[in-house]
């Protein structure tokens, strides 16, 4: 066993397992003092250093030729490249390198080969721009180019116009429709008692029924197809009131009222006994939505407004205190209200955040749409019907065009697959222009385009093997004179013994169990 110059506290931690392997030509024996110089027991290629974070193996380490193949030699000592950098300080007392430890880089940040391919998939604007180098050789590629500047502009003009489309949404799009109302009654005289035994008194029979008016563009964009909406979804309740006198204070009215579990319907009816002609009121209460109200008629004459949402509202009362400058000019969040305005609210000044609350009071609900209508049960015609057209609030059709284009995938589904064509078609160029390149280089001067070119393999060839380092001074037999190699020397041995030295142990306790 070779004696250790600086004791064995220096190695406290045993070696990973080496295959013991005595090359031949190798001299046996402790290992020179000055190291081992150029001779016959050199193997080819020279030694190789480790990585720098552990100790240089012996130059002639490798695998055992009686229990391993040619083929396990050479993949044993080719795995073995590792050493130090010239220069390098040996490593830290007690440090030990596992045997095989190449010079492998550190993982790299940017992830995984498949990650980074997964990350190279994502195209960018300018890979499909053509380097300036094929525009010169092709003018023509100049036309390409000024279509891509025009779908750049495009492209920026349709985010524009989506965003300003979403924006809109965010808004209620309203339009007003006619919506004709048939108000119809039916009269059913008296009949004598006959065969059946039945006798019936005159009745009467009132109907209130109603469409949309379509146009010549509504009809365009509506859909055949599509449910047409009920009747009683315009409205919010319906009242019809009959003459108090012939139907009495009890029986006179009859009421429809909106609720969450309402069914929509087509249309409304009331059978009363009579056979004289009825005066009735019919009054409709529009549903708005947005809620809308009315002002207060001091107010209504001032703004201009007479029914309106609450936002409404309130953007036209900011624009009357704008326009007669009543905002406070020292304090910004005050109003000085005119004349007008101190009469309505009744104070002389007021915040912004009161105006709200103050304008509660000054909003009611908005009138009713009033109808009269006389049931008539005379003439020759047992039913009678007449027409009233009102005007009707209902989302407007370009919603839902504007809707189905933001979620339409159908356009920039094409647009992608076209996209990737191109991109692929301007990698290609680029491939075609580096060879046209390559050879042009090698037709101008071959000599020194090989020479370049052999450097440039080599490099290429150290990348991706992983190994850092200079091969080319490793291989030179100066490089390990250096003073570090007396030490990793010593290093490599300690290691090899202290692992001979766990292999015994481990036997004799098998032996003695």
């Amino acid at each position: 066993m070779m004696q250790q110059p600086h004791g064995q506290h220096r190695f406290p931690q045993p070696g990973p397992q080496v295959r013991p392997y005595q090359q031949p030509g190798y001299p046996g024996g402790p290992p020179r003092p000055g190291g081992y110089g150029p001779g016959p027991q050199m193997g080819p290629g020279g030694p190789r250093m480790m990585s720098h974070g552990g100790m240089p193996p012996h130059p002639y380490a490798g695998g055992s030729p009686s229990s391993k193949s040619a083929r396990d030699k050479t993949k044993d000592i080719g795995s073995m490249r590792p050493g130090m950098s010239p220069g390098m300080h040996p490593p830290p007392h007690g440090m030990q390198t596992p045997h095989g430890m190449d010079r492998k880089r550190p993982p790299d940040p940017r992830g995984t080969p498949q990650q980074m391919k997964q990350a190279k998939k994502k195209k960018k604007v300018a890979d499909k721009i053509l380097p300036q180098r094929v525009r010169d050789l092709v003018p023509e590629s100049q036309a390409y180019m000024d279509l891509l500047a025009f779908e750049r502009k495009l492209d920026a003009t349709i985010m524009r116009k989506r965003l300003d489309i979403q924006e809109a949404l965010k808004r209620p799009m309203k339009q007003k429709r006619k919506l004709r109302i048939f108000i119809s009654n039916t009269f059913y005289p008296a009949k004598s008692e006959g065969e059946d035994g039945d006798e019936t008194v005159a009745s009467w029979e009132l109907r209130v029924e109603g469409r949309l008016l379509e146009d010549a563009a509504s009809a365009k964009l509506n859909d055949s197809s599509k449910m047409k909406r009920k009747f009683s979804s315009f409205f919010k309740s319906l009242v019809i009131e009959l003459d108090k006198e012939l139907y009495g204070p009890d029986n006179h009215l009859v009421e429809w009222h909106r609720t969450p579990t309402t069914q929509e319907t087509d249309g409304f009816q009331v059978k009363r006994p009579g056979d004289q002609n009825v005066k009735c009121t019919v009054l409709l209460m529009l549903d708005y939505q947005p809620p809308q109200f009315k002002l207060d008629s001091r107010l209504a004459r001032i703004l201009g407004v007479h029914t309106q949402t609450r936002s409404v509202i309130i953007n036209a009362l900011w624009q009357y205190i704008k326009t007669h400058r009543l905002q406070d000019h020292h304090e910004r969040e005050y109003i000085n209200c005119d004349k007008y305005l101190e009469q309505i609210f009744e104070c002389k000044r007021m915040k912004f955040a009161e105006i709200p609350g103050k304008l509660h009071g000054l909003l009611m609900p908005p009138d009713p749409i009033v109808i009269n209508h006389v049931i008539t049960v005379e003439g020759p015609d047992a039913r009678k019907t007449a027409c009233y057209d009102i005007d009707v609030e209902v989302d407007d059709t370009l919603k839902q065009q504007m809707n189905s284009f933001l979620l339409s995938t159908a356009s920039q589904h094409e647009i992608g697959s076209l996209d990737s064509k191109i991109h692929e078609t301007v990698e290609t160029i680029n491939q075609l222009k580096t060879n046209r390149e390559f050879f042009l280089s090698f037709a101008k001067n071959p000599q020194e385009f090989i020479n370049n070119w052999l450097i440039s393999q080599s490099r290429d060839l150290k990348t991706m093997t992983d190994v850092v380092g200079n091969p080319e001074e490793e291989r030179r037999a100066d490089y390990y004179y250096q003073p570090w190699s007396q030490e990793a020397v010593c290093r490599y041995f300690y290691s090899k013994v202290q692992q001979r030295r766990m292999e015994l142990e481990q036997a004799l306790g098998i032996r003695n169990s």
